[in-house]
């Protein structure tokens, strides 16, 4: 082994090493990475930038606009509104969003079909008044098992497409991934909907969270302002500056038989207002004995919602809101809770926010966002909305069916299927087909250019941007073809199909730690080496990768949408792995023979 082969595998290395252990985001590890690498003449430096170019990376942000576009047109929430009518049995429940979700990922990105479903998935729950931990994770898996069967489904799939491209002048089509992905698809769901939600912590799934994650209930209390307070006169925000230490959030404000939650934080307080706090005990007993109130009793959650039917006409609809922070996507991730100021500038406040299921109850503002985690946000509800998309996190509820503008749903879709159709008949490359798409859905107002922007997951894009000239390194040092040839050396004498199962499986725990693009990147060279040394078809190896990659199943780490539902489901790290370990198990005895079928090993 060369020096230049020792060095290239020694950074890869590192870089798994630091994408497992999430101190950094794993954008900026693969960058880093690129950066040493061209600075010590490993990567040429007019090539560095070459990858940010790549088809990979075109057609997975084209894949995200089109997706935001059938979303924005209404195509895809009617289908799944339809599922609240499948809720009779968790069995019924399970197959029908696992079903759904599997479906959307065929034609639109996995975390943008789970992003969809997942208030359709709470709200269904409370509708059945059944735990949303029973269908969040067979849900979240589904999604990921759909995108396993075309090639827009994933990114792994576009990038192993693209790469035998590079190796052979001829991507993998559309729907090549679909003999092999498709069937895995399919007994993937039938397992999770039949045994695999029954495989779920009992506690857990007797949990009705997320309505548990905050036990408002304990918390929100009345207080009075009687004579002689040192509240009247004094508007919400002053009160707020004066009690900061308390730890004791005002949330509304009761006069008479009226609520101006959250509406006016510049009144002024008055003798016999009502002020609701969200407290602990010692909070609580802070807040009143520095103000001189009197304590009136607490409420409930529904007996909060309850008062907003006494308002007066012309009144803010207001919400109680609970949102999921995503991985990546969310600029909150690594800031603090009092950094935000929600109130002041939005008028909407930040009541709690819960972590694994588990309610943060120390010091509110000095709480630390990471992916995952949920928030409570209380104010009107066309403003909640607003803030949770500026935040860039996504809601736990519906905002109701959204119908578009006429027509929308069909020029969204047609926009689509001319694209399809372009590809598949060879008039124009998929890439350049799926951005004719995307840009079109821009120029028609389906999708706003403010959109654009906001839907498009940038660390995976930069991720993909750095590694692709990583493994092409990698490939032109011979370092993928020495560590290749280990592997045929160390097998000899055993089956070929022994060696693609071992690949399959080194994929899916590299998966299972580590992005799961990141690993695609970096498995297809070692693949096609492998072929190559044993002088077989890469294609069955390639496809072992694309296989491979998808199934992150055993921890909340491996792909978004695991950790989308952790928090919302009210899930535990170990949680995962006692549906997804038998599921991989069972992916891995299904897709080999039909690889070897579909994709001989010879010829």
């Amino acid at each position: 082994m060369t020096t230049d082969q020792l060095f290239l595998i020694s950074l890869l290395g590192i870089l798994v090493a630091f994408f497992v252990w999430e101190r950094w985001r794993y954008d900026l590890v693969a960058l880093a990475g690129l950066l040493i690498a061209t600075l010590l003449g490993f990567v040429p430096t007019d090539e560095a930038f070459l990858g940010f170019g790549h088809p990979a990376v075109v057609t997975v942000a084209a894949v995200l606009i089109i997706s935001r576009g059938l979303s924005n047109a209404g195509a895809v929430e009617f289908l799944a509104h339809y599922i609240k009518g499948m809720t009779s049995s968790p069995t019924l429940h399970v197959i029908g969003l696992s079903t759904v979700g599997g479906l959307l990922s065929t034609i639109m990105n996995n975390v943008g079909a789970l992003a969809l479903l997942m208030p359709v998935a709470i709200q269904s729950s409370l509708d059945a008044k059944r735990s949303p931990a029973v269908v969040l994770m067979p849900l979240a898996f589904g999604t990921i098992l759909g995108g396993m069967a075309t090639l827009i489904g994933t990114p792994p799939n576009i990038i192993i497409a693209n790469y035998r491209a590079e190796i052979t002048g001829q991507p993998f089509g559309m729907f090549d991934f679909s003999p092999v992905g498709g069937v895995v698809a399919v007994a993937g769901i039938i397992f999770v909907a039949l045994i695999g939600w029954h495989l779920i912590p009992m506690a857990r799934r007797s949990k009705n969270a997320p309505q548990d994650l905050f036990h408002l209930q304990e918390y929100l209390t009345e207080v009075k302002v009687p004579e002689g307070s040192k509240a009247i006169g004094q508007s919400l925000s002053q009160l707020e500056s004066a009690t900061e230490d308390s730890d004791a959030l005002i949330i509304g404000l009761i006069r008479g038989e009226h609520s101006i939650r959250g509406a006016a934080w510049r009144e002024e307080i008055q003798v016999g207002d009502v002020l609701v706090l969200e407290a602990g005990p010692q909070g609580l007993n802070k807040f009143v004995s520095a103000l001189g109130l009197e304590l009136t009793g607490t409420q409930s959650k529904d007996e909060v919602e309850e008062l907003e039917t006494k308002k007066p006409t012309g009144t803010p609809d207001e919400i109680l809101l609970e949102a999921v922070v995503p991985p990546d996507r969310s600029w909150l991730v690594g800031r603090l809770a009092g950094t935000l100021k929600l109130r002041s500038r939005f008028g909407v406040s930040l009541l709690g926010v819960s972590r694994q299921g588990t309610p943060y109850r120390g010091r509110l503002k000095e709480f630390r966002f990471k992916a995952g985690d949920v928030l409570l946000l209380q104010g009107d509800k066309e403003q909640v909305f607003e803030v949770i998309g500026s935040l860039g996190c996504l809601p736990l509820a519906e905002r109701g069916i959204k119908l578009g503008k006429s027509g929308q749903a069909l020029l969204a879709g047609g926009l689509f299927g001319v694209a399809l159709v372009s590809a598949l008949t060879g008039l124009v490359s998929l890439p350049i087909a799926l951005m004719g798409a995307a840009l079109g859905m821009v120029l028609l107002t389906v999708v706003s250019p403010r959109d654009v922007y906001q839907v498009i997951d940038w660390p995976v894009l930069v991720l993909l941007g750095a590694m692709i000239p990583l493994g092409r390194a990698l490939e032109q040092s011979g370092a993928t073809t020495v560590l290749a040839q280990y592997l045929v050396d160390v097998t000899t004498g055993y089956s070929p199909i022994l060696l693609l199962g071992l690949i399959m499986v080194f994929t899916m725990l590299l998966s299972d730690v580590m992005n799961n693009a990141a690993t695609a990147v970096v498995m297809a060279p070692f693949s096609f080496a492998v072929a190559q040394s044993l002088g077989l078809n890469a294609d069955p190896f390639l496809m072992a990768v694309a296989i491979g990659a998808s199934c992150a199943f055993l921890t909340p780490i491996g792909h978004q949408n695991n950790l989308l539902v952790m928090g919302p489901g009210g899930y535990r790290f170990g949680d995962y792995w006692r549906m997804g370990l038998p599921l991989e198990i069972l992916i891995l005895a299904v897709s080999l023979p039909l690889l070897v079928i579909f994709w001989p090993l010879t010829g």
